[in-house]
């Protein structure tokens, strides 16, 4: 049943559900490959466990991270799926199906996806959806982002798949808004990096739209009462994001401004001292070779310190 498929996968402490995932794909692909982010949990143990090749790499932009799994995998054909999704096994078998009849295959699949909330299954309010997660290793690409990262397939023909991947996103309400509280930093800080400003409108209008939306007009009730936390809690994480990003854009502010006044007050120094080298030459006859040794002396050099964290390239045994 194995394809010339690679497996992708990238952890943090997932020790949760990490073991379920990997049983969902067992048998379908040819290596599986775990890009854990320093893990202090049985992560690492449960993935060696199931013959995944596991390399160590510290990187919080989840589509970076995601690039890098990539660059590691041999086959042609990727699939990519987090710690907290497991393939059906209708999934499972027609992804095998698609691989036994190549010459019908596209150059990638939506996979649709049955989220769960505290054991419940959803239907309705933003949780019925497909991604691109099967694809040719060279059809497809990720851009950088900090959060709500996804593959784009960049030429080819698309298909999609009928049988779903579950996805076990909200286990309990303190790890959903721990989550959500993660992600509202995240998005924040993607934002301010984009430029964009938070107003009192965003902060107080915006999470009221979404519970709105995601509840009444996605008919969100229809999965029952039961789901209530959740859309609060969508609507928590839009207050959060817009509300941090309001600080987030005063510390960039802050930032810029305090460049700009070092460049002027380097600019500044080196003037004056140009401009006293050179009444000094011009009294004492001070050699122009000796004017530049002591104006470099003072010419700001640009730098930039950067903590890095150690990263295996090899696969780890």
């Amino acid at each position: 049943m194995k394809t010339n498929l690679s497996v992708l996968m990238i952890t943090k402490n997932a020790e949760e559900l990490l073991e379920k995932s990997l049983q969902s794909v067992q048998g379908l692909a040819n290596e599986i490959i775990v890009v854990d982010d320093y893990s202090h949990d049985k992560t690492v143990k449960i993935a060696k466990k199931y013959g995944a090749k596991v390399y160590l790499h510290h990187e919080p932009d989840f589509g970076k991270q995601k690039r890098f799994a990539v660059e590691k995998a041999s086959s042609d054909w990727i699939l990519v799926i987090d710690a907290d999704e497991q393939l059906s096994e209708g999934l499972k078998k027609e992804i095998a199906k698609l691989h036994n009849t190549p010459e019908v295959l596209k150059d990638g699949y939506y996979i649709p996806f049955q989220n769960h909330f505290l054991g419940h299954p959803l239907h309705y309010g933003g949780e019925n959806y497909k991604k691109l997660l099967l694809f040719k290793r060279n059809k497809a690409i990720i851009k950088p982002a900090l959060v709500h990262e996804h593959f784009e397939l960049k030429k080819g023909k698309v298909g999609y798949l009928k049988n779903k991947i579950y996805h076990y996103s909200y286990r309990s309400l303190w790890q959903m808004y721990k989550k959500f509280s993660d992600y509202a930093l995240r998005e924040a800080k993607q934002k301010a990096q984009k430029g964009e400003k938070s107003s009192l409108k965003k902060i107080f209008l915006y999470p009221l739209h979404l519970f709105w939306a995601r509840f009444v007009e996605d008919k969100g009730y229809k999965d029952g009462l039961f789901r209530l936390p959740l859309d609060l809690g969508f609507a928590y994480m839009e207050f959060l994001t817009y509300f941090l990003l309001l600080f987030k854009t005063r510390q960039r502010n802050f930032s810029n401004s305090k460049k700009a006044q070092d460049r002027i007050s380097s600019a500044n120094l080196v003037d004056s001292v140009t401009r006293d080298t050179s009444l000094l030459r011009g009294s004492a006859k001070i050699p122009q070779s000796a004017s530049r040794r002591v104006t470099s002396l003072v010419t700001p050099t640009k730098f930039s310190e950067k903590i890095t964290f150690v990263s295996s390239d090899r696969e780890i045994l």
